[in-house]
């Protein structure tokens, strides 16, 4: 946590910001998780040639990374992402709670088909209960995705919703701008405009 970041959120929580201040903030807050999520990605060494000849020691991307966004609200993050990534590849999964059992359902995954091989950074801006994130763990787990090869990129937290999949997959790593009692779960309405 830090002064910007704490600005981003005050903004995002204030009930009588604008729509389009929303989404503007939200997408620098967005930014700044996906750029340290992108932190926790392998990297190989590497030699470049610089304009003046010299000789470069520095870093490059592993190849075998990806996106995967828990629709709808995660797709807000995808921008983000492809900001940082451009050719990054990025997978989906759609999970509806069921009204009856008030569990949540996985009715859509669509993957790249090497999933088990790449390292995956699983976008949801809203880690509530933890319910729907350890729905897509699931999903992930069963397509042979090692669960050190998960990170998580939230926005808002709630201490028992990381804790919660924190207890189920303790390898995965949880990266967010804030833990807090109090989670914005109004997140994906506000964002895309479907709040009345």
């Amino acid at each position: 946590m830090n002064n910007q970041v704490r600005e981003l959120q005050t903004i995002l929580r204030d009930r009588t910001t604008e729509r389009s201040d929303f989404m503007f903030y939200a997408d620098r807050l967005i930014r700044l998780v996906v750029e340290e999520g992108l932190n926790q990605l392998p990297y190989d060494t590497c030699k470049v040639k610089t304009p003046t000849g010299a000789d470069y020691e520095g870093l490059s991307f592993k190849r075998g990374n990806c996106g995967v966004s828990i629709m709808r609200s995660g797709e807000a993050m995808e921008k983000g992402l492809r900001d940082c990534c451009r050719s990054i590849r990025i997978g989906k999964i759609l999970i509806k709670v069921n009204k009856e059992t008030s569990t949540p359902v996985v009715y859509y995954a669509k993957f790249p088909l090497d999933v088990k091989q790449r390292t995956v950074l699983l976008m949801y801006p809203v880690l509530n209960t933890g319910a729907t994130v350890i729905a897509a763990l699931n999903v992930l787990i069963e397509h042979e995705v090692k669960e050190e090869n998960i990170i998580i990129l939230t926005v808002f937290a709630t201490p028992e919703g990381v804790e919660a999949v924190l207890n189920q997959f303790p390898a995965l790593t949880v990266l967010t701008s804030e833990v807090h009692t109090d989670c914005l779960v109004q997140f994906g309405e506000k964002y895309f405009g479907t709040d009345c």
